[in-house]
């Protein structure tokens, strides 16, 4: 019966469906059979009917609940998951060691800290004991919610026999910029005879990349294969060509690309399209998307950025006609700001948001103030031949503005405010951001696709470099 609802849901027959699950538990009500069920259910990506199938059943244990949320976390459905975790503790089953691990992963893609900080004071209440893969998870939860310095914590405070751990730290502290700490956790596990992978080598190498730190990076490419006979795969030669772009290193990124013992992947190419976007290079860039097979908006977007930088307005426009031609559309930026447990999405120009009176009223009046401190628009990647004018408007109501100006209105005076956002941070999002911490005493982490930016009194954690 179960192998036949299955085959139903795999033909999309939903009303045979919904017949064939009053069956399943008149044949069976066993417990492992319709955990089975349930796992298949998720894997398949049909969350309704695997929910449908949860919402039935008479009795569920431990790896009923593990299921459900170990599926919703693997498919990125993390607000799902943490919903259905909050249910469970609510229930008369107690969560275990995989329960947990799924739920810190899911804060940690999140980057939800008042969620990820409830999850841990559950885990402590719970006397749940730490494993290496608890252990690592809370590492990685902590640094991707912004709290390097919880993450440092529970690193010197947990058994370090396992790499996984170190790993993790060596990640938080590059995705902070942090890489000369990163360097020195490298160093100590060397001291205390855990052996490298080349997961830390990525980690060493990512950090490397943040920081400019051209040749350390080096150092620790060549030192994978020559100490440690660790083989680099392609996501450390990608790592390196990020780095050697970010450094303005062009040609020497290209050329190792070219000397690559494996055929580089579109990860690679858009590492170096985006050094290009940055220093300028448009015949390289043009180079870059050339071997980028199945390009996506981004791709096109940087390419048309590169353009509009050097006001090369028809070469722009044509990229964003091919892409019309193709059917490509650009992903919209989206910023979120945690507040009294729920994520509050925010997009450019966004009016959708209850409050948007006076959020707009808010940052109406942020921009007037950075305006009067010099606060002066960075318009030449606005990618359409209008005014300055125009331009600034365009400028204003980015996402990541518009979520400050929530986070500004809702907390108290100099109180840190906390952003995530799905794309990189625009070069006028970041400079006016930091002339807002300066003029208004506030420490603002924003989290974007690539690193932190923590912004203090008019500086940046990133230097400037990202």
């Amino acid at each position: 019966m179960a192998s036949l609802m299955l085959k139903y849901v795999h033909c999309n027959c939903r009303s045979i469906v919904y017949k064939v699950i009053d069956q399943v538990f008149c044949w069976s009500t066993d417990l492992v059979e319709l955990n089975l069920i349930i796992d298949k259910l998720m894997r398949m990506e049909n969350y309704r009917v695997a929910k449908m199938v949860f919402n039935k059943m008479p009795a569920r244990d431990v790896v009923t609940w593990n299921t459900m949320i170990g599926g919703y976390v693997r498919k990125a459905r993390f607000e799902e998951a943490l919903r259905l975790f909050r249910f469970m503790n609510k229930s008369n089953v107690e969560p275990d060691k995989f329960t947990f691990a799924s739920v810190i992963n899911g804060c940690a893609k999140l980057g939800a800290l008042k969620h990820a900080q409830w999850v841990h004071e559950l885990l402590i209440e719970k006397r749940i004991e730490l494993n290496f893969i608890l252990s690592s998870a809370l590492i990685d939860m902590y640094s991707k919610c912004g709290k390097i310095q919880t993450a440092k914590e529970i690193f010197d405070g947990v058994q370090r026999n396992n790499v996984c751990i170190w790993n993790a730290m060596i990640s938080g502290l590059a995705v902070h910029g942090l890489a000369l700490d990163a360097i020195k956790v490298f160093t100590k596990m060397e001291v205390e005879n855990v052996l490298p992978d080349s997961i830390t080598f990525l980690g060493i190498l990512t950090a490397c990349s943040h920081c400019g730190l051209v040749k350390e990076g080096r150092k620790y490419f060549d030192l994978m294969r020559s100490r440690y006979s660790v083989q680099p795969h392609i996501e450390h030669y990608g790592a390196m060509v990020d780095l050697l772009g970010r450094a303005g290193l062009l040609e020497e990124a290209f050329a190792m690309i070219k000397s690559m013992p494996m055929e580089p992947d579109v990860v690679i190419w858009r590492a170096l399209l985006g050094a290009c976007r940055t220093y300028k290079k448009p015949e390289l860039g043009e180079a870059a998307m050339a071997n980028i097979s199945r390009l996506r908006s981004g791709d096109y977007v940087l390419l048309s950025n590169i353009y509009c930088s050097q006001k090369r307005w028809d070469s722009a426009q044509g990229v964003w006609e091919m892409m019309k031609k193709k059917g490509v559309h650009k992903v919209r930026g989206k910023s979120c700001f945690e507040w009294a447990g729920f994520l509050h999405p925010f997009k450019a120009g966004d009016r959708s948001h209850p409050e948007t009176e006076a959020i707009y009223k808010m940052l109406e009046g942020l921009i007037q103030r950075t305006k009067l401190a010099g606060y002066v628009p960075t318009t030449d990647l606005v990618t359409m031949d209008v005014s300055e004018e125009e331009k600034e408007g365009n400028l204003y109501h980015h996402s990541e503005k518009l979520a400050l100006a929530y986070g500004i209105l809702k907390t108290t005076s100099g109180a840190e405010v906390r952003i995530s956002k799905n794309l990189r941070i625009c070069y006028d999002c970041h400079n006016w951001i930091k002339m807002v911490s300066r003029l208004l005493s506030r420490v603002i982490i924003v989290r974007d696709r690539i690193r932190f930016h923590q912004f203090e009194n008019g500086l940046c954690s990133c230097g400037d470099y990202w």
